[in-house]
């Protein structure tokens, strides 16, 4: 807890002493306010001086069927997939890079991380979709601005309420899916006012099990809850700070990929936000941002097989506390210079309790016995960085961006098992120093061409899963994992090339918007799991398999791809669209593909759009994904293709109907990144099915 209020203090008393000062020489000129828009976003439109190689989701309403979490917004973004646990605890993936390799933020900063080493909680649960503007991405390790980033950086941006007219605004929504029975509705409000704006939203979400296309109940229900409260107010025409809390419950949630199921899952995260603008002089601009969250989590085993033998609840928690300070600065006209200081403090604790109620032979024991297991081992890793970042126009076509920063990451476990301590007879707190660096140039080739080349270093430490785990199943595989305390951080040095643009005909096609970019990326000592043939599993002596593995780092890595997107407007009110993702990964130590490579992907689409009617077509070709990760146990899978139909109206003013038909032929499939059964009554460890047809209906009144 000191680490965090330290981070405060660091993070805030600066910005105060400044903020004082400039108030008192430059901006009490004058009585009028204007809205001070923070800087939750990372890519403003600007083309020359946004970050390179980015991307930006929009218009999220029109998937009609709304997202179970967060990450169902990813669906059909280029480049990404889902990994798949169920029908609640859902990973996005970017070009094979998932988890902790991707840094995923809320507006500008704002993180919480999962409680449960199962990742029943992965930071996409603990966010109402609804509540989300827009998705940003950054292809790769591109900038240094936003925390430690090893293969791209996913800012989840909420809806501002600063564009709306001064008053009372909100919308009510709610929608309704046919395969599963599965109910959502969302309330959100807004009150602006000249100084201050207030934004409330609530949301509930009720899921039942899924049939795939073969008409199989997948165990996938689950119940939430979310709401939050947003409260902003401009101190000046230059200064804002802002306020924002939100909570997330989670209940009777059923994963059918997972040994458990989670029964309670509880979040709370409050983000402050401060910035002061419009400076003189040197510096242009002040920054500032902190956060904490709390998730605590409870999981059993009582729907499971398993039951009857050993019944285990594991009640844990995690905290992510951090901050950020940031000074915008413009030595010339052509030279911008930004320069900070961040924090991220994770730790998490918390045990198992295990009843054992029948012996191996499967008689029932006199007495049940009792056991209590540490999970995280109270632990914690804390990452300290500073950085500085340059944008210089080198012409008037030619944009330089270059930046470095330095981590200093401090980690310690403080309660570990006894077995856990002979293992590693020296544990003790332990300090990393990663340096990442970027260099990248933006050059316009034409009015609308852009040669887009870059270089990234990205550095990321070990997590607390690969640090500390003991003796869990924490992978797609039944082998019991344990951690290594003493891992070197993972080292991406990634290369990329993009040419993006639009081009405009007088006739017949309206225009041409094209983007294709392609990558390499060589790891250094890249961290996986083996087996290590000196250790014996500790639960379950007779179960199989037998070897334990360890998390190790590994040299030869490494992955290469491309994108490649065009969308054709014609007709005036028509759109075509094709998007190609492919990405082939390589561990050269072990001979085998890098775990969850998602297969070849092509999307098609066909859509039309007038200011009260639109409709959208969807053919999703997923290829046989055949190179694989035999160390993981994983296993090939065919191909297969999903056509999706969405359409929506206005029937009224402020009223939107949208209808949908997904998975329109019943496709019986499943993608390469699903995890398999795991602890299921009437179920193989075979991966598990996605959707079969589902209909679906969408209501939202904004007023």
């Amino acid at each position: 807890m000191n680490f965090r209020k330290l981070v405060l203090v660091v993070a805030f008393f600066p910005v105060f002493l400044c903020a004082q000062e400039t108030i008192k020489k430059d901006i009490i000129q004058n009585d009028s306010i204007k809205t001070v828009t923070l800087n939750t976003v990372l890519i403003t439109g600007k083309r020359n001086t946004d970050p390179v190689l980015t991307t930006v989701k929009t218009e999220l309403e029109k998937k009609v069927v709304q997202p179970k979490n967060v990450a169902d917004l990813f669906t059909d973004l280029n480049g990404f997939s889902l990994i798949k646990r169920g029908n609640y605890a859902i990973d996005p993936s970017f070009r094979a890079s998932q988890y902790e390799q991707l840094n995923i933020q809320f507006d500008g900063g704002t993180k919480a991380m999962h409680a449960c080493p199962n990742r029943m909680d992965p930071v996409t649960t603990h966010v109402v979709p609804e509540d989300i503007e827009r998705i940003e991405v950054i292809k790769g390790p591109y900038t240094v601005r936003y925390g430690a980033t090893f293969g791209g950086i996913v800012n989840l941006v909420t809806q501002p309420p600063m564009r709306l007219d001064n008053g009372l605004h909100g919308n009510v929504s709610t929608g309704y899916e046919t395969n599963g029975n599965a109910l959502v509705s969302s309330i959100k409000l807004h009150q602006v006012a000249e100084k201050y704006d207030i934004t409330a939203n609530a949301g509930y979400r009720d899921f039942g099990n899924y049939e795939d296309g073969d008409e199989t109940e997948i165990p996938s229900s689950f119940r939430s809850l979310d709401y939050g409260l947003r409260v902003g107010y401009n101190l000046s025409d230059s200064q804002r700070i802002q306020a924002h809390w939100r909570q997330s419950y989670g209940r009777d949630v059923l994963h059918a990929g997972l040994p458990m199921d989670t029964e309670e899952d509880n979040s709370s995260i409050l983000s402050l936000d401060y910035k002061l603008s419009d400076l003189k002089g040197f510096v242009k601009e002040v920054n500032a941002k902190a956060y904490y969250s709390f998730v605590d989590h409870i999981m059993a085993n009582s729907r499971r097989p398993s039951f009857m033998m050993t019944e285990a609840v594991s009640t844990i928690d995690a905290t992510t506390a951090g901050g950020k300070l940031e000074l915008k600065m413009k030595p010339t006209e052509k030279w911008i210079l930004y320069g900070g200081i961040d924090a991220l403090l994770i730790a998490r604790d918390g045990g198992r309790t295990r009843v054992v109620k029948r012996n191996m032979m499967g008689d029932l024991l006199p007495q049940p016995m009792v056991f209590q297991d540490k999970i995280w081992q109270d632990s914690y890793v804390n990452d300290f960085g500073l950085f500085a970042e340059n944008k210089y126009a080198v012409s008037d076509k030619t944009m330089l961006t270059a930046g470095m920063r330095y981590d200093v990451v401090v980690s310690d476990i403080k309660d570990p098992e006894a077995d856990f301590q002979q293992l590693y007879a020296n544990l003790e707190q332990r300090e990393e120093h990663n340096v990442s660096a970027t260099i990248s140039m933006k050059h316009k080739l034409s009015a609308n061409k852009t040669l887009e080349v870059a270089y990234g270093r990205g550095v990321r430490s070990a997590n607390m899963i690969e640090r500390y785990i003991n003796h869990f199943s924490v992978g797609q595989d039944p082998f019991e994992y344990v951690g290594n305390p003493n891992l070197d951080a993972e080292v991406n040095n990634q290369f990329e090339i993009g040419i993006k643009g639009r081009k405009r005909f007088d006739k017949g096609i309206n225009a041409l918007h094209y983007a294709i970019s392609g990558y390499y990326a060589r790891y250094e000592n890249y961290i996986v799991a083996v087996v290590d043939p000196t250790l014996d599993r500790k639960f379950m002596p007779n179960a199989q398999p037998q070897e334990v593995k360890r998390f190790i780092n590994l040299d030869k890595a490494n992955k290469t791809g491309f994108e490649a997107e065009a969308t054709i407007d014609f007709a005036s009110h028509f759109n075509f669209s094709s998007a190609l993702s492919y990405v082939y990964t390589r561990n050269q130590d072990l001979d085998e593909a890098l775990p969850l490579t998602p297969p070849f992907t092509t999307r098609f689409g066909l859509g039309f759009e007038k200011e009260k009617f639109w409709a959208s077509l969807d053919y999703t070709i997923t290829s046989k994904q055949d190179e694989i990760a035999t160390s993981l146990r994983e296993q090939e899978t065919p191909g297969y293709e999903v056509l999706d139909l969405r359409f929506g109206f206005k029937p009224v003013k402020d009223v939107n109907i949208g209808l949908a038909v997904l998975n329109v032929f019943n496709e019986t499939y499943n993608n390469h990144l699903n995890f398999s059964f795991v602890n299921q009554a009437d179920f193989t460890r075979a991966p598990i099915n996605d959707p079969g047809t589902n209909f679906s209906i969408f209501v939202k009144y904004d007023f």
